[in-house]
């Protein structure tokens, strides 16, 4: 697929970070987009930043509301989908829907890990399950699916737990992997790419507390980890209040955001440079590149301290 005027796409997670930037970069293409999201606010918000540019006429971009876990969901979207926008077919679709969280199978409840692993694997898989017909019925089309350097390195540091995101993000990716010879045996004209991005400037810190408490404060058990991880990176935590780690986990989240290496926008135009170039595996961000190397160098080392200080000293991570 070497441009995108004129297609339709379907973008999950839409209302912020990628999504948002992949929304807009395809609008300005000449891309119809359909999002969903589950606020409703951060969707109006990307269609007002697509049309701040006159749109060319005809191009149509539409909000529905989702939660990508929920396949009842997936499925009012499509029928949302294919009313509004005129079709009964669809050429790109990005799975990009994810949250962190329920990173422990000790000090997370099952709830929290599996609202994690059900948004990050579930939405891509009811995604594909969902508009593959769609896809199908097009005359070329495209699936991105995001995974993540989480999905070859299932850690975030040394002093905190990351099983049920990493878990999805490996599933993610080799359900992708497999998929390229599902669809060259079943449907050629379908492509698909799994994405890996590294640190990139979004959201998602804020927007994963949101889902999974309600709010961006963490309750009483996330104190608790949070001052497990803190001690863990050396830092005296018995005279920090509660208030004083809220304080530094909503800082942790500015960060994550704002001092990034690669920006939302950076990265949404590598992956749509990606699927013009048709490649199968698309890394986002120098840090991926380099620690996709790292990691397939020495294996054996890669949950080690000294294998995560040698990544933060090379990339920059401030978070982790």
């Amino acid at each position: 697929m070497k441009d995108f005027a004129g297609k339709i796409a379907v973008i999950t997670g839409g209302g912020t970070g990628m999504g948002r930037e992949l929304a807009r970069q395809l609008v300005a293409e000449g891309c119809n987009v359909a999002m969903c999201d589950v606020s409703a606010e951060a969707m109006a918000e990307t269609k007002r930043l697509c049309e701040v540019e006159k749109l060319p006429q005809g191009l149509r971009i539409t909000t529905h509301i989702a939660d990508v876990s929920i396949e009842d969901h997936y499925k009012r979207f499509r029928d949302e989908l294919i009313e509004q926008q005129a079709t009964d077919n669809i050429h790109l679709l990005f799975n990009n829907a994810g949250i962190g969280g329920g990173g422990s199978l000790f000090t997370n409840t099952r709830e929290q890990w599996e609202r994690t692993f059900n948004i990050c694997w579930g939405g891509v898989y009811l995604g594909v399950r969902t508009f593959l017909p769609l896809l199908v019925k097009a005359d070329e089309a495209h699936i991105v699916n995001t995974s993540s350097v989480n999905g070859f390195w299932a850690s975030v540091g040394m002093g905190v737990s990351h099983t049920a995101y990493s878990a999805a993000k490996f599933a993610v990716k080799g359900f992708t992997e497999a998929l390229i010879n599902d669809l060259r045996l079943n449907a050629p004209h379908v492509k698909c790419s799994v994405v890996m991005p590294g640190h990139i400037g979004t959201s998602i810190v804020s927007n994963s507390r949101k889902v999974q408490n309600g709010s961006d404060q963490l309750n009483p058990d996330e104190i608790k980890q949070a001052r497990q991880r803190l001690q863990g990176q050396g830092v005296d935590v018995a005279a920090l209040s509660d208030q004083a780690i809220q304080q530094i986990a909503l800082d942790r989240a500015r960060i994550f955001h704002d001092e990034a290496p690669t920006t939302a926008a950076a990265a949404a135009r590598i992956i749509l440079d990606g699927v013009k170039a048709d490649r199968w595996r698309i890394l986002v961000g120098d840090d991926a590149h380099l620690l996709d190397e790292r990691v397939r160098k020495t294996p054996e080392q890669a949950y080690t301290p000294e294998f995560y200080q040698s990544i933060v000293a090379a990339t920059g991570w401030k978070v982790g």
